[in-house]
């Protein structure tokens, strides 16, 4: 006889609830009235030490919709704060997503499980606390290209309907999310505390994120200050990833920024086509402030904010010595990004060397900045550029010529490359830059198919179909060419992305 959901354990642990009682309250989620399983993400669960035999048919719906709970499901929603579009709320919190507990993976990492649009919180500011089916596999889709990308995010467990409509501009199929991350700790759960002065509280969250991401500097006198390096080296090289492939977050808001270094919120964000670095996607960002090419500077913002909230645990005697010691931290924000960023490019162009050499070689700061300018003047598509640039070096031009048709740039830029590689195996750079630079991206039109297609007509072919190429994005396949070609101009020009999740 097949265990029903009450009687399995998962194996969850609750560190957060227990140690951080007051930053988070129980909640049950709400039932789903005819829960059905969409996707679930068999690798991520053996990864978690799920065994497939403890989620038995029938059990995965209704534990992953949270109509019925394991035995061992806590189920809390988080209490933060937050800037949005850099407007203090001094209250935002889970209103809609539930921690259901943490696992400890195959690794030995700690990861947290939890339910997104899974209902009413005492977060949930006059909202029903739901969540579509749209943006829902939106967010399923899209965090696992990032992942396979290899650009830290939290992961998508499973994508299960709900059987019930949520109201939105219209009535939309609800579903439910379960959400992977490191942690759900962001700049804003520092915020909620400190912008009541509950020093104790902040101290206390402080204490537990060194234990949990940083365990080398948990024991360390200067942990508070060394906590800000942490933060600010991780999201620093986060960003720079994120631009390297033209992803645009779209809203960077410090409820958005986890602690840990990991992408978290896949709302309106999207990938660019045609280069241009003011590209803004999201519907709301009026002024461009989570543009393409701020991002770097909104990261740095949000730091800001975060090293605010610790500057009573750097100095409590001396607040202009702790001001001091935390700026020189933040100001470390641009040099840890340009190396990152520039050996990152060094190497998506083939280009040899330590990453030492990548940043600090002007010659080769000068190629790779003159790269960018060049894409910008000619509106080429971001993704295509470089994986043409490679088979340049296979002697096949006509796609990359094609791209840039001003001959006296192109040929002037790609001479300097050539002199740069020389000595080197063309073939064997062409390979390396395949390796790294991603052929299939969730192009904008195509999850706008795939998700009108499954919202509309109830089919998952074509959300599955993508999903499958761009968890494999680095590798050319004939029957996925049209997952490489790039959306209609007029499509571009006009496409905006909501905050649906």
């Amino acid at each position: 006889m097949k265990s029903s959901p009450s009687e399995i354990s998962l194996g969850f642990e609750h560190s957060y609830a227990d140690q951080l009682g007051e930053f988070c309250i129980s909640v049950k989620p709400a039932p789903a009235p005819l829960p059905s399983l969409l996707q679930f993400n068999s690798a991520l669960a053996e990864e978690l030490g799920l065994d497939p035999d403890l989620l038995p048919a029938g059990t995965v719906e209704q534990i992953f919709s949270g109509n019925q709970l394991p035995r061992d499901g806590r189920p809390v929603a988080q209490a933060y704060a937050g800037h949005q579009f850099g407007n203090l709320v001094p209250q935002l919190g889970d209103g809609r997503a539930l921690l259901m507990g943490e696992l400890i993976d195959r690794n030995g990492i700690r990861r947290d499980v939890a339910l997104k649009g899974s209902g009413v919180t005492p977060f949930s500011r006059g909202g029903d606390g739901k969540a579509a089916l749209g943006p829902v596999l939106r967010e399923y889709l899209i965090s696992e290209a990032m992942h396979a990308l290899g650009i830290p995010t939290t992961r998508s467990l499973a994508a299960v309907a709900t059987g019930e409509s949520v109201m939105r501009e219209r009535l939309l199929k609800g579903a439910v999310l379960t959400r992977v991350a490191a942690s759900h700790v962001r700049v804003g759960t520092f915020q909620f505390f400190a912008l009541r002065n509950h020093v104790d509280q902040v101290r206390k969250l402080a204490d537990y994120v060194c234990a949990r991401h940083y365990p080398e500097i948990k024991d360390d006198g200067d942990r508070y200050l060394l906590l800000i390096r942490g933060v600010v080296q991780s999201q620093a090289e986060l960003i720079a990833r994120w631009m390297m492939v033209g992803f645009i977050h779209g809203v960077m808001n410090t409820d958005n920024m986890t602690v840990s270094g990991e992408t978290i919120d896949y709302g309106p964000c999207a990938f660019m086509e045609s280069y241009d670095p003011k590209t803004v996607f999201s519907s709301i960002d009026h002024a461009g402030r989570y543009a393409y090419v701020n991002q770097p500077t909104i990261a740095i913002w949000n730091l800001a904010r975060f090293a605010e909230t610790l500057l009573p645990l750097i100095d409590s005697s001396d607040e202009g010595r702790a001001v001091d010691l935390a700026t020189a931290e933040l100001e470390k924000f641009t040099s840890y990004f340009e190396r990152h960023w520039y050996s990152g490019v060094s190497a998506k162009l083939g280009l040899s060397g330590s990453k030492q050499d990548a940043y600090g070689c002007e010659k080769t700061r000068k190629l790779i900045d003159d790269w960018f300018d060049m894409m910008r003047a000619a509106k080429v598509d971001y993704t295509l550029a470089w994986c043409h640039l490679a088979d340049v070096l296979d002697k096949e031009h006509s796609k990359f010529n094609a791209l840039f048709s001003n001959q006296e740039a192109r040929e002037s830029w790609l001479g300097r490359w050539r002199e740069m590689l020389a000595g080197k195996n063309a073939s064997q750079v062409a390979v390396s830059m395949r390796s790294i630079n991603p052929l299939y991206i969730p192009r904008n039109h195509l999850v706008e198919q795939a998700l009108d297609a499954a919202n509309n007509e109830g089919d998952l072919s074509e959300f599955e179909q993508l999903l499958e190429a761009v968890q494999q994005p680095f590798e050319r396949r004939v029957q996925w060419d049209r997952y490489a070609t790039p959306a209609p101009q007029d499509f571009t020009e006009n496409y905006q992305t909501f905050c649906g999740t």
